[in-house]
């Protein structure tokens, strides 16, 4: 079994800036893919930005420029940093991976995990 571990959401005024962190942990595993989705009350999950393990970004226009996505290979951790944060960037934070877990005499295949969420607040 797998879980993604998500830390760094909080409160913060507008203007600052938060940094999430998110790690798998568990069974042995490779990651494909690691990216970060934002969801409101009453609407759908949305994505933010995302990160192949190769190193190829996409961030969504809205918040390019203020918002980057990277990872560090060796500790198998995807970040989200996040400067000039507005009120409207309040959501609750969902990482995501997409990842083969090696479990023994199970064929590996690509599947979808998603961290617990981590609220993400920015007071006007």
């Amino acid at each position: 079994q797998v879980q993604l571990v998500e830390s760094g959401g909080g409160l913060v005024q507008a203007g600052g800036s938060l940094r999430l962190s998110c790690t798998p942990s568990g069974s042995p595993f490779s990651i494909n893919t690691m990216g970060w989705y934002r969801q409101v009350p009453g609407k759908q999950r949305d994505l933010v930005a995302r990160i192949t393990w190769g190193g190829s970004i996409y961030v969504i226009p809205s918040v390019k420029g203020r918002v980057n996505i990277s990872r560090d290979v060796a500790k198998h951790t995807a970040y989200l940093q996040m400067d000039s944060l507005k009120p409207e960037d309040t959501a609750v934070y969902y990482c995501h991976a997409a990842m083969r877990v090696y479990t023994e005499n199970v064929k590996p295949t690509v599947n979808d995990y998603w961290g617990q969420g981590t609220q993400v607040t920015v007071s006007s």
